[in-house]
């Protein structure tokens, strides 16, 4: 375990363990996008009180509340209450993704539970009148990769600017709905939300890892927007967060076409912060549990895995930059230092750069702003609408 021993300003749930209080917050964070309900959270966190550190206790009671609440939505569907059951089967969808982040190895009941969270994900998305959500299969060398999209066009023929959102190391392209992407839409943005190389579905059911050239994955998802007739050619951004800090960056450094890139959390060398925990035996702030490096880079080793981030370094690169560039940082971050978005935001190459500092005082702080989302995902979203050229959706 690890001493959330930085606390300035934010809600830690058990005080003695840095990741499962940090995890807390990533499902109390979502309650204004309807992911999560106070009660429930709070029952999880009684029954796991006690049992810190335990994440076998953890995977159950997360998944057992995903069970009650999926059941809910399943009887509200009996009784023809669309809206209702749309609600449930988003919360289930949060709990069901809180429940999985812990279990290692993915063995088929942690796979289980993650086909439990897509499909409440997808039936909430059916459910809801108000956006039509396209899955998709963003062609990706000999494979594809998974995502959905949602358009903010209007009126058909009609081409609006359209938004990559990848989520981070340990995401996914669901719990983005939660972060953002309505916001988007509302702002006359369109969203592509894509599970990218070693996140979501495109690791666990396809095999396709984590690399270093992440934009071979980014100019993908601008091959298949540009192939759309409601997707504006020059109004093409992307967002992603945490290591998506890296993804984004990468991405927007080494393909032109993108027009506005935020970084939301800053990666400057995720070498030297991994071979940092591995050097702590992981006794450090962690999002998730330490095996997940190697399960996602699909290597046999810690130092196997370690050699795979080498090339995860953004000094060479992001001077390329020509595009807007915004880089959203957490004055206490605690898993990556405000130090290394200073570091990114003087290296970058855009003319038109900015950089946000959240502080502990106006609250936003913590690892992308996950201790106050609601002062966060406006400024994020204003700022790729207004780089991108958007007009304000009817919604």
């Amino acid at each position: 375990m690890v001493d959330a021993i930085r606390q300035a300003e934010w809600h830690a749930q058990f005080p003695e363990d840095y990741r499962w209080s940090y995890n807390v917050m990533l499902v109390y964070a979502v309650i204004p996008a309807g992911g999560a309900e106070v009660g429930e959270i709070d029952r999880v966190c009684r029954r796991l009180a006690g049992h810190v550190g335990d994440d076998e206790r953890w995977f159950r009671e997360w998944r057992a509340m995903g069970d009650r609440v999926r059941a809910l939505a399943e009887d509200a569907e009996a009784l023809g209450d669309r809206r209702a059951a749309a609600g449930h089967y988003r919360r289930a969808t949060s709990y069901y993704f809180a429940a999985e982040r812990f279990r290692f190895p993915k063995d088929d009941e942690a796979l289980d539970v993650y086909r439990a969270m897509v499909g409440c994900f997808r039936r909430a998305a059916e459910l809801d009148d108000r956006y039509r959500v396209e899955y998709v299969d963003v062609p990706y060398e000999d494979t594809a990769l998974p995502g959905f999209f949602v358009s903010a066009a209007r009126s058909p023929g009609e081409r609006v600017p359209a938004v990559l959102f990848m989520s981070g190391f340990d995401g996914n392209k669901e719990h983005n709905w939660f972060l953002g992407v309505e916001e988007l839409l509302a702002r006359g943005v369109s969203v592509l939300s894509l599970d990218s190389p070693g996140v979501g579905e495109a690791v666990r059911f396809r095999g396709v890892h984590l690399r270093h050239d992440y934009e071979v994955a980014g100019s993908a998802a601008v091959d298949w927007l540009l192939a759309r007739d409601d997707v504006d050619p020059d109004g093409i951004g992307v967002l992603a967060l945490s290591l998506g800090g890296y993804y984004s960056s990468r991405s927007a450094s080494m393909d032109p076409r993108f027009r506005a890139c935020a970084a939301w959390g800053a990666i400057w060398d995720y070498h030297r912060v991994w071979r940092e925990r591995v050097e702590a035996a992981f006794a450090k702030q962690l999002p998730v549990p330490g095996d997940h490096l190697v399960w996602s880079t699909g290597t046999g080793s810690t130092q196997e895995a370690l050699k795979v981030l080498e090339g995860f370094r953004l000094a060479d690169v992001v001077p390329r930059m020509r595009g807007a560039f915004l880089l959203v940082h957490g004055e206490d971050d605690q898993q990556v230092p405000v130090s290394d978005a200073h570091l990114l935001f003087e290296a970058c190459g855009s003319p038109d750069k900015t950089l946000r500092i959240f502080t502990a005082e106006e609250g936003g702080a913590q690892h992308c702003q996950m201790d106050n989302l609601s002062i966060a995902v406006p400024e994020i979203t204003r700022w790729l609408a207004d780089r991108l050229g958007a007009a304000p959706s009817s919604r």
